[in-house]
């Protein structure tokens, strides 16, 4: 299958009038930037004109998806092609498995150079173990960023064997700081539905609105060094958004406002311009995509599969569902979280539902954590009931949430009660229970404080390769 594969492409690009040799891969990574807060997923505030351009240059997934709303995990996965569970990288600030494999692993066989610019936020080192490319600022905590220097990244491309490198941005990750706010005037916003309407709020939107630009101005830096290069035509670019921002509702949480991510692809003469698809896709899938163009062997071990065909244009349709988890720890009290979508609707189990869903980074003090929590409690919820109504929606949750999330992206509207929406449901759940029996997932057990020093220490003590 892999042969016939490589041959149809090898086909299609003499076809086209494109070299047959391996592209290179450009991987242009956000942080915490809610994908629907871009105009290209129909956001109404964001100005970001390089990925507007780049998308009308490319094909735009409106239906990619990341594991988990974390940095670390969803890194872990984009880079492995395995569940958070399968790398062992399940909570934040933790560690992958010794024995991972990742993107270097299976490239530079093959003759690439792999190089990561930019936050890392994946370890340990013998699992990722990327050529360290200057250039980027790899902390995402600094205030303000360090200055960024194209020309070392653009060294790094314009050297001989193709390369595949992971340009990880960290904006908007907080603190927001970065870009002109006042481009933003706070009183002009439009909010999402699922914050609530104080004035902080719309401040620190204004805030990490700018950094969205910010970021943006980067992306069309970065192009503008591989253009320099001469290798844009023998190059895929890839852009995603990673998960959520730090609002609540959206990073740390299984809506469809933290595991949806940007994904823009742009390959010229290859990849379909000005094109979008609903090919239901997740990070993990993006490892064997870049291997197989590579002509390389997917490995077992490895859980997604390649969707080089929905590239190419050449199907509307790649997996039937997309996963989620989330474990609270070490970012508040345990809570998990496990979910489904078909890219239609999303199920959403919360394993402990007892409990109150506390996050420290949105909720406590620090430099990292915003004030406009305390403008939500603070609200008068008979006056202002929206500010009530998103406190409730975040800290109280049902054993089970049901959405149709294609008619309602922020998930506002809870079906799981509706009688008119039980077999689909059942349908979801399901398949939700065969995904959790598969990766050997015992549930609430995995968010413990236990399983979390283990996997720290290198030991995991869950999942399809637990000790």
């Amino acid at each position: 299958m892999m042969k016939i594969l490589i041959l149809s492409l090898a086909i299609l690009l003499t076809q086209i009038g494109i070299s047959t040799e391996r592209p290179n891969f450009l991987i242009i990574v956000g942080d915490d930037c809610t994908y629907n807060d871009l105009p290209l997923y129909g956001g109404k505030n964001a100005i970001t004109p390089h990925i507007d351009a780049l998308a009308s240059r490319g094909l735009t997934f409106n239906q990619a998806y990341l594991a988990e709303a974390m940095c670390q995990p969803c890194r872990a996965e984009l880079y492995s092609g395995q569940y958070p569970l399968s790398n062992g990288c399940a909570w934040n600030h933790s560690s992958s498995r010794p024995e991972t494999r990742s993107l270097p692993h299976y490239l530079r066989p093959l003759g690439y150079r792999v190089g990561l610019a930019g936050k890392v936020h994946v370890k340990p080192a013998e699992a990722f173990p990327f050529d360290v490319v200057e250039g980027f600022d790899p902390s995402c905590v600094r205030n303000p960023t360090e200055p960024h220097e194209v020309s070392l990244i653009g060294e790094y491309m314009s050297r001989e064997n193709p390369f595949c490198l992971v340009v990880a941005l960290v904006e908007p990750h907080v603190p927001w700081v970065m870009g002109d706010a006042s481009r933003y005037p706070s009183q002009d916003l439009k909010l999402p539905p699922n914050l609530a309407n104080t004035l902080v709020t719309r401040e620190h939107f204004a805030d990490y609105l700018a950094e969205i630009t910010y970021m943006d101005q980067q992306i069309g830096e970065i192009l503008e060094a591989l253009d320099a290069t001469g290798k844009r035509d023998d190059t895929l670019v890839l852009f995603t958004s990673e998960q959520g921002s730090q609002f609540p509702g959206c990073k740390w949480t299984n809506w469809n406002t933290g595991l949806h991510t940007a994904l823009v692809a742009e390959w010229p003469g290859v990849v379909p311009a000005g094109k979008r698809t609903d090919a239901l896709v997740q990070y993990a899938d993006i490892a064997p995509t870049l291997i197989s163009i590579a002509g390389g062997k997917i490995e077992s071990h490895i859980d997604g599969t390649s969707f080089s065909e929905v590239l190419m244009g050449n199907t509307e349709k790649h997996r039937d569902f997309a996963y989620g988890l989330h474990h609270n720890l070490p970012e508040g009290p345990r809570y998990p979280i496990r979910s489904i979508t078909d890219g239609r609707f999303r199920y959403i189990r919360n394993l402990l539902p007892e409990e109150l869903y506390i996050e420290k980074h949105l909720m406590g003090g620090g430099k990292l954590n915003n004030p406009y929590w305390a403008t939500w409690l603070g609200d008068d919820p008979i006056k202002k009931p929206r500010s009530y109504q998103r406190v409730k929606r975040y800290m109280l949750r049902p054993n089970e949430q049901l959405y149709h999330t294609a008619e309602d992206s922020h998930e506002m509207q809870d079906l799981a009660q509706d009688n008119g929406y039980e077999e689909i449901k059942g349908k979801l759940s399901a398949a939700l229970d065969a995904w959790l029996d598969s990766e050997n997932d015992p549930g609430a057990a995995v968010d413990t404080v236990e399983a979390l020093q283990a996997a720290r220490q290198g030991e995991h003590l869950h999942g399809k390769h637990a000790n």
